[in-house]
């Protein structure tokens, strides 16, 4: 008898589920225990495995379509049973719209792929936060037999530069993008099948063009602006020689527009080019001679000191430009809906580091990692998060998290952007413990070898710019988290101890909070917190 398939909720937060990939289609047997479908949440993809047995009768959403929760997912029943009445009677979460499946209708009404013994390979999500991936490396190219589990490309990022292992037996028919482009997720990554396979029909009934003539079209838009430097590299072969009969100079049309820039008489300058031609490289090179009335004072007139002349400075303008990598474009978008969304507030305060330099000390003589201050401003923060939950909290639009567990993000700087591993249980963890971790995570994230587990979950995040000198600066909030400190280096400084001024060593943080969720108060007292543990450390061992 023929069942509803449900959208079940995957996480706390979820809505809705969008269908990543189907492993099953319409009339494929499915049972118990096996992998139906992959479902992207809000906080990942994740695997859906069939509770039901018996075939695969409706499917309720294309791949790249949303569900909503309770939404009807599919229908399994009997081969050939009538599964309509089902959908009318299930009338609650409006599904029974889509039962006509007019986008499927069409599919088959315009493209016949059954007989193709091929399949698309699509881009995986492979982080909680990727829209696209960036081919680094093919591994596989156009002809070559891939096996399951073989590697087959690697794959850039907003995260991390990541392998792909084929899922897919067969051959390489297809490849829907050259190195260094990227593919949006669920894109067309390529197709795999048998050889000689009808692939270009398989990409149409997808609602590819299969032409992989595009980049040739960037390539003539770009032309125009690029002529001059095209010719300046070919103009001696390529280039048609200009007579002089009608006392035309001879000379290349970039060679000319040069020579007017530097205010160069082009008919002075001697051509290199086939048929005695100026080209770039003539006008360059070019000294202009003095001439003999500039080298004789003029006849009957008193000499007198020589005209200031104003050496010529020759330069060339120039730039570069370079693809925005993955990891930027989400950084960028992250940080700009934080900014612009959470109202931002900023709280700096002062901390004493004399007691906590000599605690190092001691501390690296019995210490089996080397400690660091950043390791020691992670306990505290740690340490005062326990006292002060409010601020371990995130703001999730009609309600607010205060969570129990304290996960400290550390912004790591990394070639393309910034990272931010992830300490989990900060707060249970010893300060040789936090050390040999951060400076694990640290060498993962700059090898970009970090994975999701290492990334996500953060529900704080320090900031720490002091070993590059400055001493104060404030920094945008890391989503989820409702706040963010800053930590400037430490300085040495007059101050006033005992009615006396001395020097001190001096180190400033500044927390960034989303006022949605923190007040002043609230900061202000886990900021006191925080600096009377750094400025006692020894109260970070107990």
């Amino acid at each position: 008898m023929a069942e509803i398939v449900r959208m079940p909720k995957m996480s706390d937060t979820m809505e809705e589920g969008v269908i990543a990939v189907w492993h099953k289609k319409i009339g494929d047997k499915v049972e118990s225990g096996e992998l139906m479908a992959e479902i992207e949440t809000d906080k990942a993809t994740m695997d859906y495995e069939s509770y039901n047995e018996g075939t695969v009768l409706y499917l309720g959403a294309e791949e790249g379509e949303a569900v909503q929760i309770n939404g009807i997912l599919a229908i399994v029943g009997e081969k050939g049973e009538d599964y309509k009445a089902l959908l009318n009677e299930s009338s609650e979460n409006g599904s029974e719209i889509k039962e006509e499946k007019p986008v499927e209708e069409k599919k088959t009404e315009a493209i016949d792929t059954s007989n193709i013994k091929a399949e698309v390979v699509r881009m995986p999500k492979m982080s909680d936060t990727m829209e696209e991936g960036v081919i680094s490396a093919w591994h596989k190219k156009v002809g070559d037999t891939v096996e399951s589990g073989e590697l087959m490309a690697e794959i850039e990022t907003d995260k991390a530069t990541m392998e792909y292992e084929s899922y897919n037996d067969g051959t390489v028919l297809y490849l829907g993008a050259k190195e260094g482009e990227s593919v949006a997720v669920n894109g067309v990554l390529a197709v795999v099948g048998e050889k000689g396979a009808d692939y270009e029909t398989l990409l149409k009934a997808e609602g590819q063009s299969g032409d992989t003539s595009e980049p040739t079209k960037e390539e003539t838009t770009e032309a125009a602006p690029k002529q001059e430097v095209a010719a300046s590299k070919k103009e001696e072969v390529s280039a048609p020689a200009e007579t002089n009969n009608n006392g035309r100079i001879k000379a290349s049309p970039l060679a000319k527009r040069l020579a007017e820039e530097k205010g160069i008489n082009i008919a002075e300058v001697k051509g290199s080019g086939d048929g005695g031609r100026i080209i770039k490289r003539d006008v360059e090179e070019f000294v202009p001679a003095k001439t003999t009335e500039q080298a004789k004072p003029a006849a009957g007139k008193p000499t007198s000191a020589p005209a200031v002349e104003l050496p010529k400075i020759v330069g060339e303008e120039s730039f570069e430009e370079f693809k925005v990598s993955q990891m930027r474009k989400t950084i960028a978008k992250r940080l700009a809906e934080s900014k612009f969304t959470a109202p931002h507030f900023y709280l700096t305060m002062e901390i004493n580091m004399d007691k906590a330099i000599e605690a190092r000390v001691s501390m690296n003589e019995v210490s089996p990692v080397k400690i660091s201050f950043n390791d020691m401003v992670i306990k505290a923060a740690a340490a005062a998060l326990r006292k002060h939950p409010q601020v371990n909290s995130s703001w999730l639009g009609d309600k607010i998290r205060i969570n129990h567990h304290i996960h400290i993000g550390v912004a790591v700087a990394v070639e393309d952007g910034l990272l931010v591993p992830v300490v989990r249980f900060a707060d249970n963890k010893p300060l040789s413990h936090i050390a040999a971790e951060v400076k694990q995570l640290g060498a993962k994230a700059k090898n970009k070898e970090l994975q999701p587990a290492e990334w996500e979950g953060n529900t704080f995040t320090i900031s720490n710019l002091g070993m590059f000198g400055i001493e104060e600066f404030t920094a945008i909030i890391n989503p989820p988290d409702a706040c963010i400190m800053a930590v400037g280096g430490i300085k040495q400084t007059a101050i006033v101890k005992d009615d006396q001024l001395v020097i001190g060593n001096i180190m400033k943080v500044t927390m960034s909070c989303d006022h949605r969720v923190v007040d002043g108060a609230v900061g202000s007292a886990f900021l006191q917190t925080f600096k009377s543990l750094l400025e006692d450390p020894v109260r970070l061992l107990v």
